[in-house]
């Protein structure tokens, strides 16, 4: 097995080849395979764009099918089958359900790029220049959305001001909402009126931290009392991941704005989709444009896997898998020392070390690869472990994984202690 072509070639930006040093061939539902045949259990679901599984057949078989023939397979945003069935199955089992009317936004092709529309057609919609966004956010690497990321690390990259975004304590840290009135109410707080609130239920990359519901519908009756947007980021944690298609159905709010990516598309291809309320839909014609927001092979991929996720009943699926996780992380790791937090819902959780030393995590994810485990890093300081694996894996995979994170977690625990 030879890496000297990507020493050679690639950018030193890359960063997950780093973590896990060996050249994948493979991939079937939640293990990947090496060029050697070595098998890996995946507990990161390629940052949570496998929800439905590495070469899920359902969806595959209809992607072959599609493929067979001399069908468009990119199309700017003209009308093709391919996107017209995307559109009724999208609506007719997913937002129809749910008494959702949302307009879609076809952007192209990253979650990114689709966070950057929504916040054009906020500032567009309020004629209002500063949004507020949430401490431990991530919602994006271009310039738009990554003023409204806060790892320093990300940030650094920019090379330019961040700029027309105010931060608040996320839900947990500090008197978030009591901060927030003040932002809104205070005619000395200094701080001009926002076009939207931006935030994700849970914040994967800011360490898994889970937004009460109760929280939710405080910042939904806080947008509504101040005419303020409030814009839901569920490109990590929708499609299923936390035992609801949207994240924020179990809060029973609505959003004006939904931003979807990563596995929208139901089989790891690009896709993007802004969802808002029909009055707020305002963009002038290619006012926000795209060359590959017409990725057939996605649309259809995307009308699959919506199938897939209702007629296999996947929001049961994740509420099942999400009681055999939580009931081990409580029981088997954090009982391996008292300052470990765990945090987590659905099929999203995180092993914070963060009072303990935060490198824990990181030396578990490189020990969990010697051990054929697929772990990530989140959080302040890298000092959570983040388990995201796919929606779809088998329970005894799923088993096996967790056991092997317990023992790698001892070990490196226990090496610590020496």
């Amino acid at each position: 097995m030879s890496l000297e072509i990507f020493k050679q070639m690639e950018s030193e930006v890359r960063s997950y080849c780093r973590k896990y040093p060996t050249v994948f061939q493979y991939a079937k539902n939640a293990k990947l395979i090496d060029e050697n045949g070595k098998e890996y259990i995946d507990f990161l679901a390629v940052a949570g764009s496998m929800n439905y599984g590495h070469n899920n057949p359902f969806i595959k078989n209809e992607i072959m099918k599609y493929l067979e023939k001399d069908t468009i397979i990119n199309s700017l945003d003209m009308y093709t089958i391919a996107k017209r069935d995307f559109f009724e199955t999208f609506k007719n089992k997913i937002l129809a359900p749910r008494k959702l009317n949302y307009k879609v936004m076809c952007c192209g092709p990253t979650g990114t790029n689709a966070v950057e529309a929504a916040l054009k057609l906020c500032r567009k919609n309020k004629k209002r220049n500063n949004i507020i966004a949430f401490s431990g956010a991530f919602h994006g690497m271009t310039l738009g959305s990554l003023a409204l990321t806060t790892d320093r690390t990300s940030r650094g990259g920019s090379g330019v001001p961040l700029s027309n975004v105010t931060f608040a304590p996320y839900d947990g840290t500090l008197d978030s909402l009591e901060y927030l009135r003040w932002i809104l109410e205070d005619d000395h707080s200094g701080i001009e009126k926002p076009a939207a609130i931006f935030l994700e239920t849970v914040q994967a990359e800011g360490g898994i931290n889970v937004a009460s519901k109760e929280w939710l519908q405080e910042i939904r009756k806080i947008c509504d009392e101040n005419d303020i947007l409030m814009v839901c980021d569920d490109i990590q944690v929708g499609n299923g991941r936390t035992g609801y298609f949207f994240s924020f159905e179990r809060a029973h709010i609505v959003p004006d704005m939904v931003v979807l990516s990563k596995s929208i598309s139901g089989f790891g291809m690009p896709m993007a989709l802004l969802l808002m309320k029909e009055n707020l839909d305002i963009f002038k014609p290619a006012e926000h444009n795209g060359t590959f927001r017409g990725n057939q092979l996605a649309f259809v991929g995307g009308e699959a896997a919506i199938r897939f996720f209702v007629e296999k009943k996947i929001d049961d699926v994740v509420k099942y898998n999400e009681k055999i996780i939580g009931d081990f992380l409580n029981q088997e790791i954090e009982k391996i020392d008292d300052r470990i937090a765990i945090r987590g819902i659905g099929m999203i959780w995180g092993i914070d070390f963060g009072k303990i030393d935060a490198g824990i995590a990181l030396e578990c994810v490189h020990k969990a690869f010697d051990k054929q485990l697929i772990l990530e890093v989140a959080g302040r300081k890298d000092a959570v472990l983040k388990i995201m694996p796919p929606l779809t894996i088998e329970e005894d995979v799923l088993r096996q994984g967790l056991t092997i994170l317990k023992n790698v977690i001892k070990d490196v625990m226990g090496g610590k202690n020496e």
